[in-house]
This record gives C-alpha cells, structure tokens and sequence, in this order.
C-alpha cells in the first residue's frame, strides 16, 4: 500500500531513519505540506500518517484510497473522527511514547521557576559575578522544593510518572483526576478547588475537551496561592492566556512555566509573551530523541498491525 507522510519533519528533523515505515510500503514524505497541498499530495496513497494536518470531513470524501490514517502524536483533534468510521477507515494513535520526556521537561520548567539557573547563568556571562562584592549572589529568592505541595491536574500516564519524580524530589503530592484510580500512599486525592488553593505548584497534565477548554480561567486561577507555580505541559487551551498574564503581572501569581500555548507557534501580541516570571519552551517537551524514536517505532508498528489485519491503538 502506498504511504504518505503529510508533515514529518517535527518527528524526524533528519537524526532518525524512515526505513521501518518504507519497509512496509512506497512512501511518500514530506517535511511541511500546506492545506491547499494535503489533497494532491494524499490522492493516491491508501496509508496517510498526519501530526498536525488537518483531515476533516471534506478532505476525506476527496480521498477515496484512503484506508488508513496515522496520527503521529496522542491527540486525534486534527481528524474527524466519525467521519473516518463512517468509511470504515481507522484511525491510530501514539499513546505514551513521551511519558517520561514531558514528565522530564515538567521539573525543568520548575528548577528553572525555583532555582532561575538561565537568568543567573546570563548574568554570569554579563560579568555581574566578576563584579560581585561577595563570592556568591543570586537575584530572586530561591525555593527548595523539599516539602512544598505539587498538585497534579489529570493522572494520566505523565501525571502519574511527575508524581514519582516530585516524591522524589520531597514534595507532597495531591491530585484532581475526574475518576479516582489506585495511587501509592504518597499520592492523596482531592477536589479540584482544594487542589488549587493548598497546593505551591500546579501542573497540568489533562486533556483536552470542552469541558477542560480555558481550565484555569481567572476565577480559579485567583484560588491560588500568590506565591504559587502554574505548570502547562499538556494542552494550550487549558489556561485562559490573558488572565495567567494579569495573574502573573499583578502578582496575584509568583510564575508560571508552559510548554503549550493556545496558538502555535504564537503570535507576537500573545500576552504571555511578556508576561512577568513566565518561561515557556517551543512545544517540545515531547522532542527528545528517545521519545522520537519510539513514536516512530509504535508508528510502524501500528501500520503493521492494520496490514496483519489486527488494527492497534484504533481510537475511532
């Protein structure tokens, strides 16, 4: 069966091979494909594996080859989904490939908010430690994170993997998750409310849905303590952006550490752009070569598995 790849450049930006996925058929790959491009390009594959490109339900009635679509990540919204089943054409998914990656990028968003090792190692470069008085400074007050309170929003595969790390670290670990499972000792349960108003740090690890959509809006986000952390690694649209940054300027919020932005890449007027005591990194918490090479590994093997005629990780 014939494959195409609509944009694979953020999987594979060149340090990872496409030979499992040619094995399994002739490819097509392409780094980028433009809206206009994803019918021409996709007409005469029967295997078409999409991260971001959007295959609604138009898109779908112009490819009658198509047997089969590949999402290269965990969220399916870039697929009509009912659509696809009307057609009898699954849709995969990657599920836990980056578990550790995000869970990782998580605390580095957090020892970056607690220990501001960018801005002080800047400052070094600058010369303001060769001009010191003293043999040691630092510009903002530093935070241990030995027995602080980390509320975990969602406990999910990440949620689960940043409660282990945070217990580690010494940190309480609380949880807001719409259906309790089995937790260890160390990680308590509790409403969302008493989540967000007891807790130092925040991270949200939920998906998103229209219920989740804007999560942290101002109202909650004025539930939080002023000397807390906001952590987003999951989904953009979980946070009311133009209130974070009211929250953050006014000091209504010590920080907040994102990966994910409601807009991607965002635009300059984006408000968190300037916020105060706000890092954020370019949606690649998921980026790590390890996490790379088992979504492309899971990717194959899902498209073997459909071509076995036992189809995987189907979500519609």
């Amino acid at each position: 069966m014939n494959i195409c790849v609509l944009d694979g450049f953020t999987l594979n930006p060149g340090d990872l091979s496409w030979d499992g996925l040619r094995q399994l058929g002739p490819c097509e790959i392409y780094d980028r494909t433009p809206v206009a491009e994803i019918i021409p390009r996709a007409a005469n594959a029967e295997i078409v594996l999409t991260n971001k490109m959007p295959l609604q339900r138009a898109t779908l009635a112009a490819l009658p080859r198509l047997k089969y679509i590949g999402v290269l990540a965990t969220g399916t919204n870039v697929v009509d989904l009912a659509a696809a089943r009307e057609r009898n054409i699954p849709v995969t998914n990657i599920p836990a490939y980056g578990t550790q990656s995000v869970a990782q990028a998580t605390f580095a968003l957090l020892l970056e908010l607690s220990n501001r090792v960018g801005p002080h190692a800047q400052r070094v470069r600058e010369g303001a430690w060769t001009d010191a008085r003293d043999w040691c400074f630092w510009d903002v007050a530093l935070m241990e994170l030995d027995g602080l309170t980390l509320g975990i929003v969602g406990y999910g595969h990440i949620g689960v993997a940043v409660a282990e790390i945070a217990s580690a670290f010494g940190m309480k670990v609380i949880v807001y998750n719409p259906s309790t499972k089995p937790a260890p000792p160390q990680v308590k349960f509790v409403a969302l409310e008493t989540l967000l108003r007891t807790s130092d740090v925040v991270s949200l690890h939920c998906p998103l849905t229209p219920q989740t959509q804007k999560l942290m809006n101002a109202g909650r986000l004025a539930w939080m303590k002023p000397t807390a952390f906001l952590l987003n690694t999951s989904r953009g649209p979980l946070v009311d952006e133009v209130a974070l940054a009211e929250a953050l300027n006014s000091g209504q919020l010590a920080g907040a550490g994102l990966d994910v932005l409601s807009a991607e890449p965002p635009p300059l007027d984006n408000p968190l752009l300037a916020a105060k005591n706000c890092f954020i990194t370019p949606h690649n918490a998921w980026g790590t070569r390890a996490a790379r090479s088992r979504l492309m590994n899971i990717a194959s093997a899902n498209i073997q598995a459909f071509l076995d005629g036992k189809p995987q990780n189907v979500v519609n």
